[in-house]
């Protein structure tokens, strides 16, 4: 885990060439072209002593940003006009030791999870929620990434082959409790290395996506009957670590067994199969994503770098 600066980093300007009619995109960024500068950095960081870590990452309709710290549990915020993410006093996250994975409700609330706890806080950091997630076939949970949908928040478990559920009523949490055991999907598979990390849903929550880095696959799951098989992505690797699920376009960040970078999958209707159409290389450990007017916003710590979408067009 590297750490973070806090002089602000050189602006990175990158631009995408026009997408290929034979196979996916895949393009360093080192070799990119300028584009024509925007009036939103590229590059920001986080004022923070030097041993923190960034993680997670989400991004508003209202412009902005929310970064997690992996080694304190501290939240930033900011604005994507600005460079700069400042520390918010939200209790519980630092109380836990770790914030992984963020969200942005509809009302800008951010819910987060790391360690073993669940936490919503309104947007100046005062606490709304929490819940906590018991010990799993493995031992304790590390509580890796969420997912919002009506209803409910599911949330992925880096230490146990379990994704946990919680139902919601707007910002009013039940028990966070295990809903599914994935080790009946791959038989066999050791309990210890699925390893889950990105998680999204449908836009009706009908439908999740679970990504493991251990079994390198993607996983659909029926929210109604827990169904679950392997999406097919014609065989390749494909553990991602975060997700976000646009229309049928599925944004991921991968940093295991295939070269770092952001990929993106054209997913059929039913979102049983997919193809990647863009892979964008990078160096460094990115981790999560956050995609946002035309914009992805990768977490590569030390820093957040913002680029074109290349599905954006």
């Amino acid at each position: 885990m590297k750490t973070v600066s806090a002089v602000l980093a050189a602006v990175l300007t990158l631009g995408f060439p026009a997408s290929a009619s034979a196979g996916p995109r895949d393009t360093s960024a080192r070799d990119l072209p300028a584009t024509k500068a925007v009036a939103a950095p590229d590059t920001y960081v986080l004022a923070a002593p030097a041993d923190v870590a960034a993680e997670g990452v989400a991004v508003h309709a209202d412009g902005r940003i929310w970064v997690g710290s992996s080694a304190t549990g501290r939240i930033y915020r900011g604005d994507t006009r600005r460079p700069l993410l400042k520390p918010v006093e939200a209790p519980g996250t630092v109380e836990r030791g770790t914030t992984l994975g963020l969200k942005t409700d509809a009302a800008g609330n951010v819910w987060s999870v790391g360690a073993g706890s669940l936490t919503v806080h309104d947007r100046r950091g005062r606490l709304l929620s929490s819940a906590a997630a018991g010990t799993g076939p493995v031992g304790p949970p590390t509580l890796n990434d969420l997912v919002l949908t009506r209803d409910a928040v599911y949330v992925t478990d880096f230490a146990n082959p379990t994704v946990h559920r919680a139902e919601r009523h707007g910002i009013r949490l039940g028990p966070l409790r295990p809903w599914l055991d994935l080790r009946a999907a791959l038989p066999g598979f050791p309990a210890q290395f699925w390893f889950l990390n990105g998680i999204v849903a449908n836009h009706d929550g009908s439908t999740l996506l679970i990504a493991g880095n251990g079994t390198e696959a993607l996983w659909r799951v029926d929210t109604a009957t827990r169904a679950t098989a392997q999406v097919d992505l014609g065989g390749r690797s494909f553990g991602a670590d975060g997700m976000q699920l646009r229309g049928r376009t599925l944004y991921a960040v991968v940093n295991y067994a295939s070269p770092n970078g952001v990929y993106l999958v054209r997913l059929q209707p039913d979102l049983t199969k997919g193809e990647v159409t863009d892979e964008i290389l990078l160096p460094g450990l990115p981790t999560t994503l956050a995609v946002h007017r035309c914009r992805v916003y990768v977490v590569s710590s030390p820093e957040v770098r913002a680029m074109p979408d290349p599905a954006c067009r």
